[in-house]
């Protein structure tokens, strides 16, 4: 049985999360695209189980959540009768972010419905210690999901942001302006100071930037569902315990306390 040499997969997984495509990482490595494929499972299949163990017990103050959308093999409006939509067409993936340490504790990738919504509030509250306030969109699922999970231990608000057009019905590709937003307490008594979602909205740049399935426009997108979790185990992962913000000078891990060193790029595949 041929083995891939340890130095071959910290090279891939480096390649693949500062933002090139599976191809390119291939080239760069000197290896199969099909190899690349194989470490990426695995390794995701790997950041999975570290990020479920490691990201427990949280102690966060402010939490921020929102979605990013993707999509997988081809988009919505080519989706037809014998296609299985579950696995294909419009991804979203949910994120929940301690808007202190930037820790990302909890994310989901599927569509942009109530059962969703509702699996990815219940997986955070779980991850968490005491009683937080919590920011989304306004996206009303989250009603019912934060309802439903946190009861009335929460405190509970929507950013809803008015945009210049009708968004329900708009044809061109990019959303238009936003020209106002407006923080909506929902549950609790929320902060009207820190009612925002900017950070978790700049950690889905972050997303765009080092992961090529997410730039538009490409041929760069996901062809498998099992593929897309298994980049976003990872970059997630490396997010969270192995690279530095800026801003913290520290991994988002340390600074909330589940870590204690920098974790390297072979750490993600040797847990």
């Amino acid at each position: 049985m041929n083995l891939l040499a340890a130095e071959k997969e910290i090279q891939i997984i480096s390649a693949l999360i500062e933002g090139n495509s599976v191809r390119a990482a291939a080239r760069l490595v000197g290896v199969e695209h099909k190899t690349v494929m194989r470490v990426l499972v695995r390794a995701g299949d790997t950041c999975a189980r570290l990020l479920n163990q490691r990201v427990r017990r949280i102690w966060a103050k402010r939490i921020q959540m929102d979605e990013i959308w993707t999509f997988v093999f081809k988009k919505q409006a080519r989706i037809t009768t014998v296609d299985d939509e579950a696995v294909m067409g419009d991804q979203y993936v949910f994120v929940g972010m301690d808007s202190d340490t930037k820790l990302v504790i909890s994310y989901l990738i599927g569509k942009r419905d109530a059962t969703t919504a509702f699996h990815v509030v219940r997986d955070l509250q779980e991850r968490l210690v005491h009683r937080v306030q919590l920011t989304t969109d306004g996206f009303r699922p989250y009603l019912a999901a934060v309802e439903d999970n946190f009861g009335a231990d929460i405190d509970y608000a929507m950013l809803v942001k008015v945009f210049s057009g009708d968004e329900t019905n708009r044809e061109r590709y990019s959303p238009s302006d936003i020209v106002d937003s407006r923080p909506v307490p929902v549950m609790g008594t929320p902060d009207f100071r820190h009612i925002s979602t900017s950070f978790v909205e700049r950690q889905n740049l972050t997303i765009r930037m080092q992961l090529r399935r997410f730039t538009r426009l490409t041929n760069g997108f996901s062809k498998k569902l099992s593929h897309l979790k298994a980049a976003l185990a990872i970059h997630f992962t490396w997010y969270n315990f192995v690279r530095v913000h800026q801003t913290l000078r520290v991994t988002p891990a340390m600074e909330a306390g589940i870590a204690d060193r920098i974790w390297h790029v072979m750490d993600l595949l040797a847990v």
